[in-house]
């Protein structure tokens, strides 16, 4: 069992459940388990990262890796240019008082629970002979140029706003929409160290959707603070969740599989077997979809949350790449966003967060929700799991009417909190 690790990394509030001391002995243990391999390091614009960083590379150097501090970088970027290990100092969507460190291993995978597990038993293990740290410059253009050259396609006289949550993407990916012909609109691209995901961003696309309402917009991009995530909304500002871009792309890429998580629509379940394609159906967690696209040999994959994987030329989820795929999507075909979207026909989904004081199910509650899954008898589901990153249990129904999804999740949510609150 894995005491640090959660559904991506290790994350917590900073001082409180991540200190410096425990992200240098997370760097220690994983250059031991990693073998001394060099290591490219990043982070996003959280005004803790720097000091996270320090102490992340006074680790790998303990546990004997050398490291390449690229400062501020996305997290694909990170994935995309490391010649060996990377490992990136961020809490992905999670306010500013939050931070964390993510890992991959060689080649720019994503470690899976076995390797987490490895890690986590060195923790007391002895120090390696020293690894150097040093520092590298002009990583970001490389990463621009790489996702440009493999992805990209003139995007001339599209009109897009693109939301950067005041985090790692907010000099990339204006620059590589640029770079690619779109006239674009920034917002949320002043990171101060404490506004990453505030109001803006993946999390919240009130901002994005306001902005493109009050202009004159094709469409809208908002990524999270580490950007490896990607949500848009249409030209009347209308949300296109992690189901919508997953859908379209699917369609416009032509694949015939693709790997989604328990938490995607069974609308878009329904769509995709209507269009002859397979679906391949994974725990929560973008390192579950990628490895699912490895043992399928599939490349296209991703969640609701919008995460979102394209592995014809890259080895993990990029809110960027994604970004540039369905601009690519709209310019091609001539359509605008929410006509390509349109076949998605969603069941109504009602979502909670319960927050509990601990995450065990008794076999009593498990029960009350395989029976609320029988009554709905293939019309609808119920998903109770809990979260890898924050003390909450989630709660998700889906019905045939948003009045009986609501009422249903109500009641689940009830017991969640009569059980473990």
């Amino acid at each position: 069992m894995r005491r640090y690790f959660g559904t991506d990394g290790v994350r917590g509030i900073v001082g409180e459940d991540l200190t410096e001391n425990l992200v240098e002995r997370l760097g220690r243990a994983f250059a031991l388990w990693a073998e001394g391999k060099p290591v490219l390091v990043g982070r996003d614009t959280r005004d803790s990262g720097p000091a996270l960083e320090s102490a992340l590379a006074r680790g790998l150097a303990a546990g004997g890796s050398d490291s390449t501090l690229g400062g501020i970088l996305p997290t694909p970027a990170v994935a995309l240019l490391a010649e060996s290990c990377g490992a990136v100092v961020s809490a992905s969507h999670n306010p500013a008082e939050y931070n964390g460190v993510k890992f991959f291993g060689p080649g720019g995978s994503k470690l899976a629970d076995e390797d987490e597990e490895a890690v986590e038993a060195l923790f007391t293990a002895e120090p390696a002979l020293s690894g150097e740290i040093r520092e590298a410059e002009g990583l970001a253009e490389r990463y621009v140029e790489l996702v440009c050259e493999r992805f990209g396609a003139p995007l001339d006289g599209l009109r897009l706003c693109v939301d950067c949550a005041n985090g790692a993407m907010y000099r990339v990916a204006p620059g590589a929409l640029e770079r690619l012909g779109a006239d674009v609109t920034t917002i949320a691209a002043a990171p101060d160290g404490t506004n990453i995901n505030a109001g803006c961003g993946a999390t919240n696309l009130g901002l994005l959707s306001e902005t493109v309402r009050a202009g004159t917009f094709d469409l809208g991009v908002a990524f999270d603070g580490d950007g490896d995530r990607l949500l848009a909304v249409d030209a009347d500002g209308n949300a296109v969740d992690g189901d919508g871009v997953l859908a379209l792309l699917a369609l416009s890429l032509g694949v015939d599989l693709v790997a989604v998580t328990s938490m995607t629509n069974l609308g878009f379940h329904r769509l995709m077997s209507e269009r002859g394609i397979r679906v391949v159906t994974t725990d929560v967690g973008d390192r579950y979809v990628l490895e699912a696209l490895q043992a399928e040999g599939g490349v296209l994959g991703g969640e609701q949350s919008g995460h979102m994987l394209y592995l014809d030329g890259h080895v993990t989820g990029d809110g960027l790449t994604a970004a540039i795929l369905l601009s690519r999507a709209v310019v091609e075909s001539g359509e605008p966003l929410s006509k390509l979207v349109s076949p998605l026909v969603r069941f109504p989904q009602a979502k909670r967060d319960v927050r509990v004081i601990r995450k065990e199910f008794s076999p009593a509650f498990l029960d009350e929700v395989r029976r609320a899954n029988e009554s709905l008898d293939g019309r609808g589901r119920v998903l109770v799991r809990p979260s890898g990153t924050e003390p909450v249990v989630r709660v998700l129904v889906e019905a045939e009417n948003e009045s009986d999804a609501e009422k249903l999740c109500d009641t689940i949510a009830a017991l969640v909190n009569q059980e473990l609150g």
